[in-house]
């Protein structure tokens, strides 16, 4: 197996660190799905760290059973996008979804089956700087995928590795995929949520006592979701421990989009730990609050508490 053409759905933050290392191999076709304005913008370049790379852009019907399909969209994109999905993925096709969350895999194996998903993540430090992307290539820890089940150096994994080998990507294939996802899961919940509602750098964690113990509880309520789905993240503890420093004043994704005005992936997190509480009959307290105070946080990006002094009075009780 020889993988000889890969599109790339969604050339954002983490799109982009895909298109940075591929576009080093001459022997594959490389192409980002895109349609109408979007497809016209895309044919003009992608500015990644300065330079402008100039992948192909495919329809998803120009991109139908290419070998490798990779799904680097946001959450909120992702229901629209599954019929492009459909499209792409032909008879050989293997879809390796890149997208925060534990939950990608499964809403995409219902449109395609769960035969062409290779299980994946992704840990990459990408922010964006006027129309490009920016990361550290040398800092990045990169893609980690792997077989849910035995054999795990399968031909795909393989295939994989092939790809990926001398393009400057980092990657490593692993026996312990699903344990490795919920183990990012956590630390994205974990540090991505509090220091969200609060509008400040992670050094809150340190500085705050209060903040840490918000932080642990959210850990502890997803710890004990994965534990009754038989997920064992002490598993991927020792290989996912290592990360890159980041100064007390960084603003992690869910903060960054706040900031933009944009909405954010909450559903992802705490939404789909609140729903599979309520399957499993685990209280999620920690995690329903900061579900409804980062939406209310959204409405009020939104402009939808922008009240004027002739708005209908309220009365509140005293």
């Amino acid at each position: 197996m020889k993988i000889k053409t890969v599109a790339v759905l969604g050339a954002g933050a983490v799109g982009s660190y895909v298109i940075w290392g591929l576009s080093n191999r001459k022997d594959i076709r490389l192409g980002v799905i895109a349609e109408g304005e979007r497809a016209e913008r895309m044919k003009k370049g992608c500015i990644i760290n300065g330079i402008t790379y100039h992948p192909e852009v495919w329809t998803p019907q120009e991109a139908k059973g290419t070998d490798l399909l990779l799904v680097a969209l946001k959450y909120g994109a992702l229901q629209g996008a599954l019929e492009s999905i459909r499209t792409i993925t032909g008879e050989h096709t293997t879809v390796m979804s890149l997208m925060n969350g534990v939950d990608s895999e499964e809403i995409i194996a219902k449109e395609i089956g769960a035969a062409h998903i290779l299980h994946a993540l992704i840990k990459v430090a990408s922010h964006k700087e006027g129309h490009g992307y920016c990361f550290n290539p040398e800092t990045t820890i990169g893609i980690i995928f792997g077989e849910l089940t035995a054999p795990y150096q399968s031909e795909r994994v393989q295939a994989i590795e092939d790809l990926f080998a001398d393009t400057g990507l980092h990657y490593r294939a692993t026996e312990y995929i699903r344990e490795e996802m919920w183990c990012k899961f956590r630390l994205k919940v974990g540090n991505n949520l509090p220091q969200a509602v609060l509008g400040a750098g992670v050094g809150c964690y340190r500085d705050s006592m209060h903040m840490k113990e918000i932080s642990n509880k959210l850990r502890e309520e997803l710890e004990a979701i994965a534990a009754a789905k038989g997920i064992d993240i002490r598993k991927a503890d020792d290989s996912s421990s290592h990360g890159s420093a980041v100064p007390p004043s960084a603003r992690y994704s869910t903060l960054q989009d706040l900031d933009a005005g944009r909405h954010t992936e909450i559903d992802m997190f705490s939404g789909a730990l609140i729903r599979m509480g309520k399957e499993l009959g685990i209280p999620t307290p920690y995690n329903e609050y900061t579900y409804h105070i980062i939406k209310a946080l959204e409405e009020k990006n939104d402009g939808k508490f922008d009240y004027q002094k002739d708005d209908e009075s309220v009365t509140c009780s005293r």
